[in-house]
């Protein structure tokens, strides 16, 4: 898909292909997921996650220039406030990359494990 839109779309675009290349596979994809922050438990804010894949692969799209710290840690808390264990952010910038990112919810609150960044 990156290969044939390029670079300089909005994240918007490379989101909407991504889900119809995920569901010609026959993926179950859910766009723009509703998900809530509590602290002790109350509810502190709201926001939405990029895609849902088999309700358990959470992916976070960013088509900017480059990845930022604020990039990863954006999945991170997603995975956290949804008790979802994978993630992958996807870079659609001028040399498209990926991370993946591993929450460990089920072992112990705050445990996390991730893979460093790697181009495709």
């Amino acid at each position: 898909m990156y290969n044939t839109l390029g670079y300089g779309f909005r994240e918007s675009v490379y989101s909407r292909t991504l889900t119809i290349e995920l569901r010609r596979r026959g993926l179950r994809v859910e766009r723009e997921v509703p998900a809530t922050v509590y602290y002790d438990g109350e509810v502190v804010g709201r926001f939405r996650i990029d895609h849902l894949v088999e309700g358990r692969l959470v992916l976070e799209i960013k088509a900017g220039r480059s990845l930022v710290p604020a990039d990863r840690d954006q999945l991170l808390n997603a995975l956290k406030s949804t008790n979802q264990e994978l993630g992958l952010l996807l870079h659609f910038g001028p040399k498209p990359a990926f991370c993946r990112v591993i929450s460990e919810n089920w072992r112990a609150e705050g445990s996390v494990v991730s893979a460093p960044s790697a181009q495709s």
